[in-house]
């Protein structure tokens, strides 16, 4: 147990001892002076923010995934402030631990939303609480139009059921949300046909309007909300009548996602709902129950990434191709690094085929197609939900290893490519995830492969590795700036 690991388990045991335990039915939330905010379908009054003097402190209680930086811009304050009055936190602290009450000194920013917590972030996220849910069945035994619904994607036609499960394992959402999601909007689960407007759930996108690809869009919006808020770059944002909406600076990351979506096509009224215990909270509720009765911890206190190489074999040279971004689809979350072996020329090209992909640390291969990509388990479980897992993309169909294989840091995993999803050039993709959560390239817990370490840019593909003095610049172009080895220099 290291040090950070010591000082939270006695901070927790603490907590134990002197606090009075939660119900069942209250959420892992916390607000200043006034108590727990507890959903309810029959919810009371919730208490609203006072205009807090600057530098004031406040009561918090860490939430799942929280890290001092995200916490430090979601109250207008600084990291140095925050340790200041909390000196049992060391400053190289990763993740707080859920629970662990603090003081953060705030600095007051004017209309701030709803204290209203609407899911917690394991029943947002593609988590071990999603594990065992047989999302076919549950269609099934409704009456909704959706057990009939059919699309063609990737290749084969598609139910309903199976459509959820392919958004929810490729963007990493909790399944059960979005049937919530499509009830909510459209009622899939219990009207007898689809509403008549082909936006189901309003999200505007030119040629996207069939109801797969209305869902798409939502699961690329709510990630896009709650990667945002997690890394504390989403602090406000407008509704659909351009009326500015700052979530509460003790949200949780699923619900201010839930936030963020909604304010995508709602606005004044019909916006409050969908975010307050009448919205979509009851509707999750009636179907599966309440999900704050689970008090899963989806992201430890004092995570940290276990060693990890680069992708390719000790010896070679690649090019940084790809800085930090999405793991999936189109924004937050930025979680994945491109790497390209040197060709003699660029584009779609076939590697020699010593240049190879390779596995970046021991694991179980639990996932192989070219349209979803691999998915190495590191901790062998055979669930990409539990524990971390390593993602690739744009693995060639030749040689790609097969679901089943267990296989150790540097054997070949398969080639880059340019298949699966869009590609400039031949290259790889790789991404990480703890407990279903994509976990930000550039964070707290760094992506960090043989010692070099993930940096953001200015935007998305940019951005840089560095070890020590040494500094990578990530680039398409592929020259010597954008070499990495092992053992470089």
């Amino acid at each position: 147990m290291n040090k950070i690991q010591t000082i939270f388990l006695i901070v927790i045991l603490t907590i134990s001892c002197s606090s009075p335990s939660q119900s069942d039915s209250t959420p892992a939330s916390s607000t200043p002076q006034t108590g727990d905010v507890i959903p309810q379908l029959n919810a009371t009054p919730l208490p609203t923010r006072p205009a807090y003097a600057p530098a004031e402190l406040v009561e918090y209680t860490a939430q799942t995934g929280d890290t001092l930086p995200a916490l430090a811009l979601r109250f207008n304050t600084s990291v140095d402030e925050i340790l200041s009055a909390n000196t049992f936190i060391p400053r190289d602290a990763t993740t707080m631990p859920q629970g662990m009450p603090m003081q953060i000194p705030i600095y007051y920013r004017a209309l701030w939303g709803t204290t209203f917590q609407s899911i917690p972030d394991h029943a947002f996220v593609n988590s071990p609480t999603s594990s065992g849910f047989n999302t076919e069945a549950f269609v099934q035994s409704q009456n909704g139009w959706w057990k009939n619904y059919r699309a063609y994607v990737a290749g084969e036609i598609r139910t309903g059921a199976e459509l959820v499960d392919y958004v929810a394992t490729n963007y990493s959402i909790n399944p059960r949300l979005l049937l919530a999601i499509l009830e909510y909007q459209g009622g899939a689960l219990s009207q007898d046909s689809a509403p008549v407007n082909r936006k189901l759930l309003g999200l505007e996108r030119t040629f996207w309007e069939s109801h797969y690809l209305q869902l798409v869009i939502a699961a690329n919006t709510l990630n896009n909300g709650y990667y945002g808020w997690r890394n504390g770059s989403l602090l406000e944002f407008e509704d659909a009548n351009g009326n500015l909406f700052r979530p509460d600076p003790w949200q949780n990351a699923g619900s201010a996602a839930l936030q963020y979506y909604f304010s995508r096509m709602y606005a004044g009224n019909e916006f409050a709902n969908a975010i307050h215990a009448n919205g979509l909270f009851e509707t999750y509720t009636n179907l599966f129950g309440n999900p704050w009765n689970d008090s899963f911890e989806l992201i430890p206190g004092s995570l940290t990434q276990p060693e990890l190489t680069l992708p390719f074999p000790n010896a070679q040279t690649w090019s940084y191709t790809g800085g930090p971004h999405t793991g999936w689809g189109t924004g937050e979350p930025y979680a994945a690094l491109d790497f390209a072996p040197q060709l003699e020329k660029s584009g779609c090209v076939s590697p020699n085929p010593e240049n190879y992909v390779t596995a970046i640390a021991d694991g179980l291969v639990v996932r192989s197609s070219v349209n979803e990509g691999v998915v190495l388990d590191l901790d062998k479980d055979g669930d990409e939900r539990t524990g971390w897992v390593i993602y690739y993309l744009h693995l060639a169909t030749n040689q790609r290893a097969v679901v089943g294989e267990n296989l150790n840091a540097g054997d070949l995993i398969g080639y880059p490519s340019c298949e699966g999803g869009r590609s400039t050039g031949t290259h790889v993709h790789i991404a990480r995830k703890y407990n279903g959560e994509w976990m930000l390239a550039d964070s707290a817990i760094p992506f960090v492969l043989n010692g070099w370490v993930a940096h953001n840019g200015s935007r998305e593909y940019l951005g840089t590795l560095t070890r020590g003095n040494e500094v990578v610049i990530a680039c398409e172009c592929g020259d010597d700036f954008t070499s990495v080895n092992a053992n470089y220099p």
